[in-house]
């Protein structure tokens, strides 16, 4: 008799059997005509109830995977494995990518760029290693990224870090240790979260409203926490895509500087605004660690984040960590992003990715209902906060029965998670693509289930 694998672990598990059945089609176990065991057998076998098995199978003929011919049983349909794969190919909304602008002439410009990227200074990045912190030449690339939002930086307080992760690996290195606390947004980067948990040190919510932080709370939470640092992305809060007020960053700048509490900015999507708010690291008078990575921005293929330090003795404490951490950002990703910022390519490019981005959000405006979606006009995901009656583990695995991928709130949450869902929006390879996702979401959403169907 068969019996699937199920997951036990991964939503309800009707869904799971349903999966099962599918995926055992898709690489050939069920063969066309395969007749599948009674269900109260399959229940016995897998020690379920029978109204779970009934509905895994009623699933698994919505997906047009079996038939139940009348008297004899339930069989799997006649198609073959290819057909199978092509009806579960999942649409990607679940990763936070920039989208891929449609402009031809920026695309040919790239490789233009990459294909002038030969010679001995070419030779000398691939076979020497490089300054941890960076060379002057990319700190003042960086210097040049950053000067719509910083103008003026001391490059001598600007450090060039493989990536977001690793700025921020070694600025956490820096500032706490095992046991520490950190306070942060309720809803926050996932990779932050993993690295706290790497280093051992403890996560805190900060108390928000509709503007950021409330500072009364903030100051609370000082003091009775006593945290080592503040980290925060004030602008297209990943995943809420909430952007903090220009009053309420003065506000939270001034009390983390009268309580000396360091604050890591992370402005991951700082570039996309066409008219940024005030960063915390201009509005502060106390420390500020400011990180700007392009992945978010330009490419997650370019490896490359900007580090500003509130002052030069901190670039060299942050120096001694990214050498006993990462060592140094790679010095050909690097030198891609120095050429693509110092040739103007690199802001030919954001200007196409927000062209890009605001046709996206666009089609979030036309298609997707209201009260449900929160967005912002320059940003590039979307979060869903999902009607009463819907669980998000439920969502999201009706969500990925369908042929999308969204993300639950589970993996931002550093409290108790809400009913929530984050959807990329660069994923699809264009908006008519993106379209017909958000489609299928919206009517989901609309689609709530009834309250039995929530028993299994």
């Amino acid at each position: 008799m068969w019996i699937p694998k199920v997951d036990r672990d991964k939503g309800p598990l009707y869904l799971a059997i349903a999966d099962a059945i599918e995926l055992d089609v898709v690489e050939g176990r069920l063969a066309p005509g395969t007749k599948l065991p009674p269900q109260r057998a399959l229940a016995q076998g897998l020690g379920l109830d029978f109204t779970t098995v009934t509905r895994a199978y009623a699933e698994a003929g919505r997906r047009d995977l079996v038939e139940g011919r009348v008297g004899q049983g339930t069989f799997i349909k006649g198609r073959s494995p290819q057909q199978a794969i092509a009806s579960a190919g999942l649409v990607d909304m679940s990763m936070n990518l920039p989208p891929i602008p449609q402009d031809g002439r920026v695309a040919q410009s790239m490789w233009a760029r990459m294909a002038n990227m030969q010679g001995p200074e070419a030779t000398r990045l691939m076979l020497r290693y490089q300054e941890p912190g960076g060379a002057l030449k990319d700190r003042v690339a960086g210097a040049t990224w950053l000067s719509g939002r910083l103008p003026d930086v001391d490059v001598g307080r600007l450090l060039v870090a493989p990536g977001a992760q690793g700025a921020l690996t070694a600025v956490v290195a820096t500032l706490a240790k095992r046991g520490d606390v950190v306070l942060t947004e309720p809803l926050t980067y996932p990779g932050f979260i993993s690295l706290a948990g790497h280093f051992g040190v403890r996560l805190f919510p900060m108390q928000m409203d509709e503007s950021g932080p409330v500072p009364e709370a903030l100051e609370e939470a000082i003091r009775t926490l006593q945290p080592k640092a503040i980290y925060c992305t004030p602008t297209l809060n990943n995943p809420t895509t909430r952007t903090w007020s220009a009053e309420r960053r003065s506000e939270i700048a001034e009390v983390a500087a009268m309580h000396s509490i360091p604050i890591i900015e992370d402005d991951a999507y700082g570039a996309l605004k066409r008219s940024p708010l005030p960063t915390l690291l201009e509005l502060a008078k106390g420390p500020v660690y400011h990180i700007a990575s392009l992945s978010k921005c330009l490419a997650p293929a370019l490896r490359v984040a900007y580090l500003v330090a509130p002052d030069r003795a901190s670039a060299i404490r942050v120096i001694g960590a990214l050498r006993g951490t990462t060592a140094m950002a790679s010095p050909l990703t690097t030198a891609l992003a120095t050429d693509w910022i110092s040739s103007g390519l690199a802001f030919d490019f954001l200007d196409e990715l927000r062209a890009e981005t605001s046709r996206r959000q666009m089609a979030v405006a036309k298609i997707m209902p209201t009260g449900v979606v929160n967005s912002d006009p320059e940003g590039f995901h979307v979060w869903l906060d999902l009607p009463s009656g819907w669980p998000r583990g439920e969502f999201v695995a009706r969500l990925r029965n369908l042929g999308i991928s969204g993300v639950a709130s589970d993996a931002f949450a550093i409290v108790e998670p809400p009913e929530g869902v984050r959807l990329g929006l660069g994923g699809a390879s264009g908006v008519e693509e993106l379209e017909r996702s958000l489609t299928v979401v919206a009517a989901l959403i609309k689609d709530r289930p009834a309250l039995g169907s929530l028993i299994v």
